[in-house]
């Protein structure tokens, strides 16, 4: 699941790199679908990452791999 959810990341991180910001994989919990990511660059300090978090990078991730159920910030 960890390669799978590694290589959905790689289709959101070119948006996030063209804002000055990135994304990291910091875990994924095959067991309860969570995986969590941290935002780093621009994009750790920014006032829409929440929302970059849940609209963007968590709808993304549940579609290219079903079994993530939640994404949460580190």
């Amino acid at each position: 699941m960890r390669e799978k959810v590694e290589e959905s990341l790689a289709r959101v991180r070119p948006a996030l790199q063209a804002d000055g910001g990135d994304v990291e994989l910091v875990d994924v919990d095959p067991k309860d679908g969570v995986v969590t990511v941290k935002l780093t660059g621009a994009c750790g300090g920014c006032p829409m990452a929440s929302m970059t978090l849940k609209n963007g990078i968590e709808r993304i991730l549940r579609e290219d791999v079903p079994e993530v159920k939640k994404v949460v910030a580190a």
